[in-house]
Formats: structure tokens, sequence, C-alpha cells
């Protein structure tokens, strides 16, 4: 073309420059106006991109990094910003999440993009942006979104929360690395915070008499009541029916749990598909709420189950009705999680015993259970884990008033099965 230098046109009134990259043919607009300055440029850049071609030192992605011929090529991105990672990350991840699981994760990465910052470039984030952001969680963070109005910084993260926060932002700066879009992940020698396990603090029995003789209304009696006696997870509470229970044999079948507000799910492990057992309390509790929901409705619901996209649909006759309770006329067929821990927390502020969360009461029935003498084994099964493992190293200090009754049935079985012992000759 006559007036230019070889490999530069023009387009719709700007420059655009072309060359051989891997054997085709490639043509990139350079965005600026046909000039005689600007021609001369622009051969000059074609110039210089040939000989990188040609020499195997050409970056296609920090040349022309707006460029749509980088996926044609199967090239990253160079200029990808934090927030456009986070996107793209969290919308590939949620194929493998519950929705409980990916709200955690977004709520992680939303806060994380208010101190790391949504324009930021995944390539300028090193190993400092990755502590100074986990000082940031553990101290409270002070940045926040151009497009919000001014709050107060919020409090330091409890260390189990910052783990997972820098958990997840290692996950995703290594899907970066593997995608190209960094050359290493800057987060991945910041190992996790040492954090002390929680010890149980269960409710004492005294303490449940006087929980039961505060609540004047028998149904919260009896939620509690089976919470406390089966250590069931609060969501499998909430999502039991009348067709789970055996009201021959007083056993419950757990197939459902209930995290997510109206999203019914699988128990959280696949251990969590059980049958429990039920002692005399649960029975009763039992017995008592069969007077008033066992005729009730029948609702057709659907369990979301782990294959994604994969649903069941259960019949269910719910045990427990918010609607039941006073003043609860419009409530919905059942309970929430929210609203079965203010029942909670009511009860316990009227009996006047010292606070503790709801998830106690699955505490409180192990160290019931270890207390009494239990089969460990047992207890895990009943609570839904894959092993006696946890109940170990949760539970050990219940198990140890028992040992004295052990070696009292050690030495009343097995007393009397050691062979007699020669005795050495003297003479």
């Amino acid at each position: 073309m006559a007036g230019y230098p070889t490999g530069v046109e023009n387009h719709g009134g700007n420059l655009r420059v072309w060359f051989i990259y891997q054997g085709v043919r490639v043509r990139e607009s350079l965005g600026v106006p046909d000039t005689p300055k600007n021609r001369k440029m622009a051969g000059e850049l074609r110039s210089s991109v040939c000989y990188e071609v040609k020499t195997g030192t050409f970056d296609y992605s920090r040349r022309f990094p707006q460029s749509v011929n980088l996926d044609r090529f199967g090239i990253s991105q160079a200029n990808l910003s934090f927030g456009e990672l986070a996107d793209k990350w969290l919308r590939l991840k949620s194929l493998t999440l519950t929705i409980n699981a990916h709200t955690r994760y977004v709520s992680s990465m939303n806060v994380m993009r208010i101190i790391i910052g949504d324009k930021t470039l995944v390539s300028r984030i090193n190993n400092e942006t990755v502590l100074n952001c986990r000082m940031e969680l553990l101290t409270g963070y002070h940045k926040q979104r151009e497009d919000q109005t001014p709050r107060a910084p919020k409090k330091g993260r409890a260390v189990p929360t910052v783990n997972f926060s820098i958990a997840c932002l290692n996950e995703m700066l290594s899907f970066a690395q593997s995608n190209g879009y960094i050359p290493t992940n800057p987060a991945a020698s910041v190992k996790p915070m040492k954090k002390s396990r929680p010890e149980p603090d269960p409710i004492t029995h005294e303490e449940y008499t006087r929980l039961m003789q505060v609540e004047c209304h028998v149904q919260i009696k009896n939620i509690w009541t089976l919470a406390l006696y089966t250590g069931m997870r609060h969501g499998e509470i909430i999502s039991l029916a009348w067709e789970d229970i055996d009201t021959t044999a007083w056993t419950l079948k757990v197939t459902r749990n209930l995290s997510v507000a109206d999203h019914f799910t699988p128990p959280k492990t696949e251990a969590g598909v059980r049958t429990i057992h039920l002692t005399k309390p649960a029975i009763e509790a039992l017995k008592n709420q069969m007077l008033t929901t066992r005729m009730g409705k029948q609702h057709e619901i659907e369990v979301h189950l782990r294959e994604k996209g994969k649903i069941r649909r259960d019949l269910c006759t719910f045990v427990f009705q918010p609607k039941l309770s006073p003043g609860a006329s419009t409530a919905g067929d059942w309970y929430q999680k929210g609203s079965l821990w203010n029942t909670w927390k009511a009860l316990v502020r009227r009996a006047g015993i010292r606070y503790r969360k709801p998830y106690e009461s699955r505490h409180t029935y192990a160290c019931w259970a270890l207390s009494a003498g239990a089969n460990p084994l047992f207890v895990a099964e009943q609570m839904g884990h894959a092993s006696a493992q946890m109940i170990f190293n949760v539970y050990g200090k219940w198990m140890s008033d028992k040992n004295n009754d052990q070696v009292a049935i050690l030495n009343a079985n097995l007393g009397g099965n050691a062979p007699l012992m020669p005795h050495c000759s003297t003479g």
C-alpha cells in the first residue's frame, strides 16, 4: 500500500499492523489515527514484533494485552484485574460447591476485593500483598469500595476465619498461575496461623432442668430435648419429618439438612446419612410432639443432591412447625436456622444460665453420652462422624472419667483367664 510501511494499513481511519504468528496472519489495531508520524511509528513497532517472533521472544499478551487473538492462541491476558479474576474463579468454583459453601466463598472474596482492590492487576500482587491482607483481616479492614457509604471499620476476625480467607485467596491465585495469568503464586508460602482447639462447653443436667422449667411452649421444649439427647445438627432437626421416624423401634433416619433458607440438601457428610437410636427423653419429646403435628399437612420438597443439578423429591410431614408457636400464624411450613437459634437464645436468657452458642447442644449430647459410658464408636455413628477419631480428639476428657469402670470390667472378665506363672526354684 503506497505511503505505508510494510505490514501497516488503514482500518476505519485508524492504523493497524499485520504479521505472521505461528504460521497465521494476524492483524492488530493500534487505536491511533492515520497520520504520517503514526505510520512511521507503526512500521517500527511492526518490525520489532517480527524480530521478536523470529527470535522466539515475542510475548503476545504484553504487546497486545487487549487483543481478541489471545483466546485464539490460548494465551492469557497479562492485565487481568483482581476483580475480574475473582469473578472468573468464583463462577467456575460454584460448580463444585453447595449453596452454603459458595456463600462463604463469595463473602470471603468480597472482603478481599475491598482490601486488595478490584482494579489491582493480578500481576502486581506479591507475597507482601498477601501478608498485608492477612494483617488487615486480623485487625479489621479500613478500605471500602467507592460506591459504598462510609462506615466504621470492622473488628478483627478470628484466626479460623482469617485462615479460611487466605486459603481461598491461595486457591484462587493457584488457579491464576495454572492458567498463565501470573508466573508464580505469591500466597503459596503463606502458612495457616496456629489456632487453639475450642473446648466443648456442654449444658449440665441441672441447667437442662432449668431450661425445661422456664419454657412453657411444648414444641420448643421438644425441639431442644431432641437436640440435646440426639446430637442432631439443627438443620437436620428442622428437616425431620414423621416419615423418617419408626415409632415401633423408636429410631429415626437422618436423610436431609437445611443450611440455607428453604434449600434442602443431604446431611453435611456422607456419614451423616444415619439411623439414630433414640433414648427415653428423646422418645418422650417425640410422643409429646406427635399430638400436634403427626396428622399435619404433607409437603413435597426438593432435596438438592451432591451431584450438581440432581434433585430428589421427598414427601414430608414436618415434626416441628413454626406456625404452632404463639403469634407465628404467618410463619412458613418449617423452621429456618435463624429462627430456631432465636428460640434457644430466649430460652437461655429466661433460664438465667450462662450463655452458650446453640451448637453446644450437639457437644452436650456427646459429653453426656461418653460420661455415661457409651461406646465412642456408637456415639460417632449417632452423630454422623465417619470414624471415632474426632470423638477421641474432641471429647477425650469426658471419656477419662470412666477409666476406673473400664479397669473393673477388665478385672471381672479377664482376671481368671491369665495362666498361672511358674515360680523359680530357690533350692
